[in-house]
């Protein structure tokens, strides 16, 4: 039985292989190349054939969904292991800074990826559940941990990223939204009790002093 068994696995382990590295490969490949970037480029970045990769993915936009599910699932996973880091904070950190290459690859399918993504669909629902859920767990550890403020939800702290991540379309966008992303998650660290209260006496006593009114007579 083992002699039949094992001629039967051996395929579909090459399949997922193959499956895997076409993925991986479109990524990189639409992350560079935008929406017009061949399927043929993919096939020779993954190494494979054009009719393999046609036997998995029928269609450019079949291909565009793979990797974007591909792209939310992994962030998902990056999420559940990061929820064991020893600083919250910087768990939240290094998950919003991996979101960056996410988005890089979305804005490269943009085009395709624009009626499959629209709200309502099942490809968004399914998105902004395990994205939201992700955020949500890392962000609700820094809270507990008194480390952020517990005035932002993850729907919110979604939306401004996405916002520094889509406020620019010039070349070189990525290192630009890490900045901000770095200034946005310093600016919701709890404050020290006294600190804001120090900083506004300092400010009071470095106004210049103003000169006494002598009462009139």
């Amino acid at each position: 039985m083992d002699d039949h068994a094992d001629p039967i696995r051996k395929p579909r382990a090459d399949a997922v292989r193959n499956r895997e590295r076409v993925l991986e490969a479109a990524k990189h490949v639409f992350n560079a190349g935008g929406p017009e970037a061949s399927l043929e480029a993919v096939a020779k970045r993954a190494g494979v054939g054009i009719g393999t990769l046609y036997r998995h993915f029928p269609t450019r936009e079949d291909l565009f969904e793979a990797v974007y599910r591909r792209e939310v699932e992994q962030l998902s996973e990056l999420a559940e292991h990061l929820r064991t880091a020893k600083d919250p904070v910087d768990a939240l950190r290094r998950w919003l800074r991996s979101g960056v290459e996410f988005v890089a690859t979305k804005k490269g399918m943009v085009a395709a990826l624009a009626l499959a993504v629209q709200s309502g669909s099942e490809l968004h629902a399914f998105s902004f559940d395990r994205l939201t859920k992700a955020t949500g767990s890392l962000l609700d550890r820094a809270v507990s941990a008194g480390e952020l403020r517990a005035d932002i939800g993850p729907e919110d702290l979604l939306r401004a990223f996405f916002g520094m991540c889509y406020i620019h379309d010039q070349p070189g966008w990525q290192s630009t939204a890490l900045r901000l992303l770095d200034v946005f998650v310093d600016g919701l660290r709890v404050q020290p009790a006294g600190k804001a209260r120090t900083g506004l006496s300092k400010a009071r006593a470095a106004r210049p002093a103003k000169p006494a009114v002598k009462p009139k007579r």
